[in-house]
């Protein structure tokens, strides 16, 4: 049996497709508001954060060892860091397995 399409036609559907306009662009007036979230994101992963970041899981861990922190509160400490850095790449997994 004989198939009704044929691979060089369907290589040049594959060509012409473009993605979906609002994958291409920003939405009118948002302009502010990506500019905005660029800063909080240079600063969240700048060079003064990741100062701030050591030390304070450097306190953490000195304080747990010491025996004067709750190890809870510690591990919360050291988990919300690897999430803050690790931002962009959880959030890369998840489109990759959404899409």
């Amino acid at each position: 049996m004989k198939s009704k399409f044929s691979i060089p036609a369907a290589l040049a559907f594959l060509a012409m497709s473009s993605p979906a306009l609002a994958q291409t662009t920003d939405p009118a007036g948002s302009g502010p508001v990506v500019a905005a979230l660029g800063w909080l994101q240079g600063t969240l992963l700048g060079n003064v954060a990741t100062a701030v970041a050591v030390m304070a899981v450097a306190a953490v861990g000195f304080m747990m060892l010491t025996g004067r922190l709750n190890w809870r509160f510690g591990a919360t400490v050291i988990i919300g860091v690897f999430i803050l850095f690790g931002a962009a790449s959880i959030v890369a997994g998840i489109q990759g397995v959404a899409a």
